[in-house]
């Protein structure tokens, strides 16, 4: 089985980064140059993948038409003879397969995920959440696939986070399998403190099975009252392996304003054309604040 298909969910509110998030998309904040989706699918794209499922909701339409193609403005620019600029936007409206699908109720990641069953069909595919940035010199999700190609089982991407903080996030205990890869015994949905010595911590990135969508349906709500994509794996454990993967590369939470600064100033730092300048503003910044 090959993995084809991403789904992309986009639907939250985006509140923590209120009131900035208020008429815009949270996902259309701006890393450096480009929104943070765009990361997103061009991670995607590098990994191989053909085509692009977006679970949006309601006031999302910007992050469709970022990536659609604009004859008007795409006009305006040749015209001025700022042909760069309009082969860029073209690049990006070319850059892969999109479909959106709604969410029709905001009732967590799992449902998002489900609702994207029809699309998706009777065939692997990848979740990349929307917040988080990975940086790294393979794409985090083609590292993921290479390890589906050999396994040919669900896999969740996974970090290693300080212990007081791993009631923050979804935790997995489990087995070595190999160098960075681990074979899943149990999982849990932010755990109370003491209650794990595991501090393998659940990131937004996953390859999923389509039996997934059977156990989604029949998950009942839980923490926060939402449907739980780690519910949802936790049953289909039960039935064969999942794995968990210790990528190569940095995260960035860039839901969180602390996390989205740290993202800005690391795709800065490795930025071609702003790169060199930013790091010697940084310096002069750190000795003169």
């Amino acid at each position: 089985m090959k993995v084809r298909k991403a789904v992309i969910p986009v639907a939250g509110l985006g509140t923590r980064f209120l009131p900035a998030t208020k008429a815009i998309p949270k996902e259309m904040l701006t890393v450096v140059d480009r929104p943070t989706i765009q990361y997103i699918v061009e991670e995607v794209v590098a990994s191989g993948i053909e085509q692009v499922i977006f679970v949006t909701s309601e006031g999302k339409s910007a992050i469709e038409n970022h990536f659609d193609y604009d004859f008007q403005l795409d006009t305006v620019l040749k015209m001025k003879k700022k042909n760069k600029m309009a082969e860029e936007l073209n690049h990006i409206s070319n850059l892969i397969d999109i479909v959106s699908v709604r969410q029709k109720k905001p009732l967590g990641l799992g449902h998002a995920i489900w609702s994207a069953r029809d699309v998706v069909g009777d065939e692997p595919f990848a979740v990349l959440l929307g917040d988080d940035l990975v940086l790294s010199d393979q794409p985090c999700c083609h590292q993921m696939i290479s390890l589906f190609d050999e396994v040919q089982e669900a896999i969740v991407a996974v970090q290693q986070v300080p212990l007081d903080q791993t009631s923050n996030y979804g935790i997995v205990e489990g087995r070595p399998y190999n160098d960075r890869t681990y074979k899943i015994d149990r999982m849990v949905e932010k755990p109370a403190p003491g209650t794990t010595e595991s501090n393998l911590a659940i990131i937004g990135r996953y390859i999923l099975l389509p039996e997934i969508f059977e156990m989604l349906e029949k998950t009942k709500p839980g923490h926060g009252g939402e449907i739980q994509l780690t519910d949802a794996l936790l049953q289909l454990s039960q039935q064969r392996s999942i794995y968990a993967y210790e990528f190569k590369g940095i995260r960035f939470d860039a839901g969180d304003k602390l996390g989205y600064l740290k993202a800005i100033v690391a795709f800065g730092l490795r930025h071609a054309d702003l790169g060199k300048e930013f790091r010697e503003h940084l310096k002069q910044m750190s000795e003169t604040l």
